[in-house]
């Protein structure tokens, strides 16, 4: 079945958390220092979707800590790419390299979707031969930046614990985090390099579980508070063209300072922009598939988002999730 280009736009929020903490920064939530938005990495999103696939869906997952046969430590990417060449005696190097890249492809969703640089170091005809296996993924995200400026708040408490066996006075914690932040994420799925890695409809299907499920899923202390708002994907019937750009063409109506926004209730998302771009190329989109939060206000004239795509006279189809 013929694959067909594809966008993404992706909006969460967070309450009194820490989406993705720089650890070079004494681990506060990424900011954009000129315009005080929040910024979220694409390896943190990812993470996100990677782990949601291996817990809930039981796929295999090639970039994941995993503990080394010794027993001490983790696994280096040498030693885990060799968890996937199981036959010892090549003739070649870049017959070493087929099998291990073939055998990756049929295993590991995460390089089908997001691609990898796989290093080998294997003996051929008893020398040792090193290289890499380079794959393209295609699917790629932007970062993600907040809908409006955030404030960092620094937060003290006591941890449970005495500083020190015996001691009565307990340890200091201290953490960084956000009291609000609405964050969009762009991304895209090219159907050239999806040939390249042998992608199918279904990873693609399991994507979409791993953004909203796995945002949804998150119950670290430091991440605890995510909540998926709106996953559109905006299926193209012509080859090689895309809208781009989706995540600037929308923005966030609210009556009080963006710093002092602290629920969804408190917002409303603005999309005239990607209105006028969707009403504009409706003959180049086959459809436009979404999951929406019914707490998310989109509306339009009555309308929510969805019902004003429908207008435009565009197919739509809510994701099963």
């Amino acid at each position: 079945m013929k694959m067909n280009r594809s966008e993404i736009l992706f909006l969460y929020d967070i309450m009194d958390a820490n989406p993705n903490g720089d650890p070079l920064d004494e681990n506060k939530p990424r900011l954009d220092e000129e315009t005080e938005i929040n910024i979220v990495t694409d390896v943190r999103l990812k993470r996100t979707i990677r782990d949601y696939l291996n817990e809930f869906e039981d796929e295999e997952i090639f970039v994941r800590e995993k503990q080394s046969s010794t027993g001490e430590g983790l696994q280096d990417a040498k030693t885990r790419a060799l968890d996937y060449l199981k036959e010892e005696n090549f003739e070649t190097f870049d017959e070493a390299k087929e099998a291990l890249k073939n055998q990756i492809l049929e295993t590991c969703i995460d390089v089908r979707l997001f691609g990898a640089t796989i290093p080998l170091d294997v003996k051929i005809k008893s020398k040792k031969k090193t290289g890499s296996i380079t794959l393209t993924g295609p699917v790629q995200f932007r970062m993600g930046r907040s809908l409006h400026k955030v404030e960092i708040e620094h937060i003290r408490g006591t941890g449970a614990f005495a500083s020190t066996d015996g001691k009565t006075q307990k340890t200091f914690r201290e953490e960084y985090i956000l009291p609000y932040s609405l964050i969009a994420f762009y991304g895209a799925i090219n159907e050239n390099a999806a040939k390249t890695t042998d992608m199918t409809d279904d990873d693609v299907e399991k994507l979409l579980k791993g953004i909203w499920n796995g945002t949804k899923n998150l119950i670290t202390r430091s991440k605890f508070g995510q909540t998926p708002r709106l996953l559109l994907q905006i299926e193209y019937s012509e080859n090689n063209f895309f809208i781009g750009d989706l995540n600037n063409k929308i923005s966030l109506k609210h009556t009080i300072d963006d710093k002092k926004i602290r629920n969804i209730n408190q917002v409303k998302l603005e999309y005239n922009k990607l209105k006028e771009n969707l009403s504009k190329n409706k003959e180049k989109i086959n459809k436009i598939r979404y999951k929406i939060d019914e707490n998310f206000d989109t509306t339009e004239e009555s309308q929510n988002i969805i019902e004003v795509i429908k207008s435009l006279g565009i197919q739509t189809e809510e994701i099963i999730i």
